[in-house]
């Protein structure tokens, strides 16, 4: 055991020593530890390049908690229970169809962001941390047009924070979570709105088995189709994107 010590000792020694006079190349790696100038053009490409792949694994996290995606996604999974299906449309469907509605609805905001924040700071034009704040003001202003007022003063009161006298005085921390209770309180007002119709047919149908004496027919087989035929007559995913998309106006 000894003599094995001894002998990685001496291979880490002589490694370190061929790391301070030659580079490292490996197949397909090559990391240099030669001190130049150019190197620090080199470095910066690098950062840039590490700081966009953490920003792309952040973005599912601020698709939910910074865009109109969840209130789409809650109201498109009420209008699926409404049904009374529960696998049909399917999941991927419904988050798919939420996740390019709110491109469409964003796209104001993140073309904004883009030209504002992310353009000059890859053009070495801005500093990091000037872009973030750049970045975030389209959202900011976003946020702040659909939070309410009291969902706001909740946040900030349970901060235990000072209300500030301007909205540019209202923290992230504070702004999102107000944001998002907003969003589902609005989605859910929307989702009771779409509710009400198909609640309706439910109750005709089970009534009318009821005094027909049809007590072992389930009234989801019966209901069921009505509501899709219903749903189909009155265009009703016209109805229900507009209605959505008019939510954000």
């Amino acid at each position: 055991m000894k003599f094995l010590l001894l002998f990685l000792g001496l291979a880490v020694f002589v490694w370190s020593g061929q790391i301070q006079a030659a580079d490292i190349e490996l197949p397909g790696i090559s990391v240099s530890f030669a001190d130049k100038a150019e190197d620090k053009t080199e470095i910066a490409a690098a950062l840039k390049v590490l700081l966009g792949l953490t920003v792309l694994s952040l973005v599912p996290a601020i698709l939910v908690v910074m865009t109109s995606f969840t209130r789409i996604i809650v109201v498109l999974a009420i209008l699926r229970h409404a049904f009374g299906m529960q696998q049909t449309p399917p999941n991927t469907v419904l988050i798919s169809l939420a996740l390019f509605l709110t491109v469409f609805n964003m796209a104001p905001v993140f073309k904004q962001i883009n030209q504002q924040a992310f353009q000059p700071f890859m053009n070495d034009q801005m500093q990091p941390g000037h872009a973030f704040d750049l970045a975030m003001s389209p959202l900011r202003e976003f946020m702040i047009k659909q939070s309410r007022e009291k969902d706001i003063a909740l946040m900030i009161d349970l901060a235990g924070e000072e209300m500030p006298g301007t909205v540019e005085e209202i923290s992230n921390f504070t702004l999102i979570p107000a944001f998002m209770i907003s969003e589902l309180k609005t989605a859910f007002q929307i989702g009771f709105v779409i509710f009400l119709p198909f609640l309706l047919i439910d109750l005709v149908v089970a009534s009318i088995l009821m005094s027909m004496g049809m007590l072992m027919v389930p009234p989801m087989m019966i209901s069921l189709p009505i509501k899709i035929m219903m749903f189909v007559l009155i265009d009703g995913w016209n109805l229900v994107i507009e209605a959505l998309m008019g939510s954000f106006l």
